[in-house]
């Protein structure tokens, strides 16, 4: 199964639930953008329980339940996508986080007819 290795840029945007881009969720939007700039992939995390800027718990517990759980995407691609992308976000993105950090990809391919 061939390995591929390579350097490659994480951005991360944390935003709430509720945020919205032109009447759709604003994760559904930012990872439609991301498609439509042929981004290597997004991937949409809820979470359960959080806190951002404004110290307010968000909690998924049916005693205090949240109309605004918190919300992470994370793409992973080139730096150069990456930055095509950022531009959007400045548009998009009212309230939140964005972190950008250093990975090493280690991709494998199991396209490939397997060899036994």
């Amino acid at each position: 199964m061939p390995k591929i290795q390579a350097h490659a840029k994480r951005l991360r945007i944390y935003i709430g639930e509720a945020d919205s881009w032109e009447g759709k969720s604003l994760y559904q939007a930012l990872v439609l953008k991301a498609k439509e700039l042929d981004l290597a992939g997004a991937s949409v995390f809820h979470g359960r329980m959080g806190y951002g800027a404004n110290s307010r718990i968000h909690t998924s517990s049916l005693i205090d339940l949240s109309a605004d759980l918190p919300i992470m995407i994370e793409i992973i691609d080139s730096e150069a996508y990456i930055e095509k992308f950022l531009p959007y976000l400045d548009l998009m993105v009212k309230q939140g986080l964005v972190t950008i950090d250093d990975v090493e990809v280690i991709k494998y391919d199991r396209k490939q007819p397997s060899q036994h």
